[in-house]
Order: structure tokens, then C-alpha cells, then sequence
């Protein structure tokens, strides 16, 4: 239970990657909005992306093209007492990420999701597009030890194709299965039932005493 906390606390989790040593995008949290020059400076400047910690698909998340939007933004969010955090803007990307399922410690199946025209969000519930992807040994390792770190069997990895290397965007605890699979033509369930077979005890059976009456 508390590898799933951690997952779905992205500032919590990207403590724990940091510390383990992945490469991430320049991150800043915030709560207080008067010095936004100092977080922009932070992440290298405009643009910025600006994500609501609690945000899930896509939802909650705003690409500011310049500092006075990033600011409006930020304000924004502080005046409806959201916690946020402010990320740099990876050019090279183009609008793509990718996506490693990991299941029991191993890659089963990896994609790469590319935004719609217009879009800078690639979730596929956003209309993005998949398509089935080799890792490098660098996304690979990179995905298995995010996922080791922060404690969990099964994950879904969102990374960056940057000039630095792979990037670790976040951590899914509760990837879905529609888009890896269709992508992959691969049956990733299968593979969580495996695990789940493999590592779970079978219960102890009761042996009952007979009661004698004196």
C-alpha cells in the first residue's frame, strides 16, 4: 500500500527517483506565487510545463509558452490553494513520450505515444497515437529501477527521448491495459496474472481440534 501512496504523489515520487539517481526533467514545487521568476530560472525558463499534483490522463496539466502565461498560470492555481509543480519544456521530444510496462521486475512491452496536432499532451485519452517501440538499454534500465525504487510489482514508466537520455516524467501504479496491448499486440494481462500466480501464498489450511466434554 505504501508503494501505491508514494506513486500517486508525483512530488513524493520524484523525490524517490532523484535520490536514485534517474534523470528527470528540472522540477520545481511551488505553493507560493509571488517569485515565479526564480522557478522559471529554476527550470531553465519559458516554456514551462505546469502540473496539478493530483492530475491523472492529461487533466491538470498546462504548457505556458512564455513567462507572462506561465505566471498567470501559477497564480492561478495557488488561488484555488492547488499544490503544483513547474516543469522545463523538452524540445526535442516533439510532442512524444514513452510508455514501459513493467511487470515482476522486467519490461513486457514498451510504446511510444505521440500528441495529436496542436497538442502537446500525448495521452491516449487525449488523442494521442501508439506505436509499438524497441528501448534503448538506457530506457530499459531506466524503467525497471524506477519501478524498483519505488516498490511496486507492476507500472507503468512515462519517459522523455531527450539529449541528456531517458527522462522519468512519472510512475503509474495503475497503467491502463487497452493502449500497451493494442500497441504491442501483446497480452500484458497475462503477464500481471502470471505474477500474481507466482506470489501469492497459498492459504493455510485450518485444522480443527475436536471439543471434548468432560
Amino acid at each position: 500500500s505504501q508503494a501505491l501512496i508514494r506513486s500517486r504523489d508525483k512530488l513524493r515520487s520524484l523525490q524517490i527517483l532523484s535520490r536514485a539517481g534517474l534523470d528527470l526533467p528540472k522540477t520545481v514545487f511551488t505553493n507560493y506565487s509571488r517569485d515565479t521568476d526564480s522557478i522559471l530560472h529554476a527550470v531553465g525558463g519559458a516554456p514551462v510545463i505546469i502540473k496539478l499534483l493530483e492530475g491523472t490522463q492529461g487533466l491538470g496539466v498546462v504548457l505556458a509558452e512564455n513567462e507572462k502565461a506561465a505566471a498567470s498560470v501559477i497564480e492561478a492555481f495557488h488561488g484555488l490553494k492547488a499544490r503544483v509543480i513547474v516543469q522545463e519544456f523538452v524540445k526535442e521530444a516533439k510532442g512524444a513520450d514513452i510508455r514501459a510496462f513493467v511487470v515482476d521486475g522486467k519490461v513486457v512491452g514498451a510504446m511510444k505515444r505521440q500528441a495529436k496536432e496542436g497538442e502537446f499532451r500525448s495521452n491516449l485519452h487525449r488523442g494521442g497515437t501508439a506505436t509499438i517501440i524497441k528501448l534503448s538499454r538506457k530506457e530499459n534500465a531506466a524503467a525497471i529501477l524506477a519501478t524498483k525504487k519505488l516498490g511496486l510489482g507492476v507500472a507503468g514508466v512515462d519517459m522523455l527521448q531527450s539529449k541528456r537520455g531517458p527522462l522519468i516524467l512519472e510512475v503509474n501504479s495503475s497503467p491502463g491495459l487497452e493502449g500497451i496491448e493494442k500497441a504491442t499486440s501483446r497480452d500484458i494481462a497475462g503477464k500481471i496474472v502470471e505474477f500474481l500466480e507466482a506470489n501469492t501464498k497459498a492459504p493455510k489450511k485450518r485444522v480443527q481440534k475436536d471439543k471434548i466434554n468432560a
